[in-house]
């Protein structure tokens, strides 16, 4: 069996670059660090450093292992604060992640009632993307996260434990003096087929989103100008170049100089949902947050 902490100086070797740089953030000489990686590559029967370059190169065997490794941390980790807990000895922690346009607007009112009745929990909250808020999650980094699916998207597997919580219907984003911006039907996702688009960058799973309901709709969106920041796109829409359609959710507060538009039946739809890992740790901290997010949801249908 793999010695763990052998696993963990070669991932702090890995990460700092250096042997040195290691043996001070581990507290160990410089000889130490060298030994515990050459017994570990005694372990494997392979070489897991270029040795003689610098920074410190990890071979394919290194970095297939340290990838492993960090799993094994964050499993560790979250043992660790599980019994720290049953225990009374750690304080409750929540490790809570968003997409951007549910941060701005599910998130913050779920996020007071939370504290108001848990004020005693440590709560970190991380902004980011779908394509980067899943392997935190399947790493243990994160013990929840609001995220969204689609039938145009394959990143959502089964190690990963949904909690459907709103469908989030697209708008049309228009510049205030475009043709389409008079008209006060909703638009069809055809209307816009032969406009220059804002879009996605190339792995925005929001943007896939959108170009498979426009290929339902019997065109391709020709992308002038791409961001993965709603602000942004909104931004360069009311700059007039070009035409967007984004999340139902980006567009609750628009920015000023834009005209934004509901759209015809064929409207793509995202599914948002609470997420966590299917086996990971599940604190009372995560179901109080479940709730707190569910009761954010749905004032927000409501209103």
């Amino acid at each position: 069996m793999l010695d763990v902490r052998r696993l963990r100086v070669l991932s702090e070797v890995a990460a700092r670059g250096s042997f040195s740089a290691a043996a001070d953030a581990l507290t160990l000489t410089q000889s130490a660090v060298s030994q515990h990686v050459a017994a570990l590559e005694r372990e494997v029967g392979l070489p897991l450093v270029e040795r003689g370059t610098r920074p410190v190169a990890l071979t394919e065997a290194g970095h297939a292992l340290t990838r492993h490794a960090t799993g094994i941390f964050a499993r560790l980790d979250s043992a660790e604060q599980e019994l720290g807990e049953i225990s009374g000895r750690r304080v409750r922690r929540l490790r809570f992640g968003s997409v951007p346009s549910a941060l701005a607007t599910i998130v913050p009112p779920a996020l007071q009632r939370f504290r108001r009745a848990h004020a005693d929990v440590t709560l970190t909250v991380v902004d980011d993307h779908l394509q980067h808020l899943l392997p935190r999650l399947r790493a243990r980094e994160l013990d929840l996260a609001l995220i969204y699916d689609h039938e145009a998207l394959t990143e959502i597997e089964q190690d990963v434990e949904c909690t459907p919580l709103l469908d989030d219907v697209y708008r049309a984003v228009l510049p205030p003096r475009h043709r389409l911006a008079r008209r006060r039907r909703p638009l069809e996702l055809a209307d816009l087929a032969g406009e220059r688009w804002i879009g996605g960058g190339p792995t925005s799973a929001w943007f896939r989103i959108v170009t498979h309901a426009c290929g339902a709709a019997g065109f391709t969106p020709e992308v002038a100008f791409a961001s993965d920041d709603n602000v942004g796109v909104q931004a360069l829409v009311a700059a007039g170049l070009g035409v967007a359609v984004i999340p139902g959710l980006a567009v609750m507060h628009p920015r000023p100089g834009i005209e934004v538009r509901t759209l015809a039946a064929g409207a793509p739809t995202r599914r948002v949902l609470a997420a966590r890992p299917h086996d990971g740790y599940r604190p009372p901290a995560v179901a109080a947050m479940h709730a707190c997010l569910r009761a954010a949801a749905r004032d927000l249908r409501l209103a």
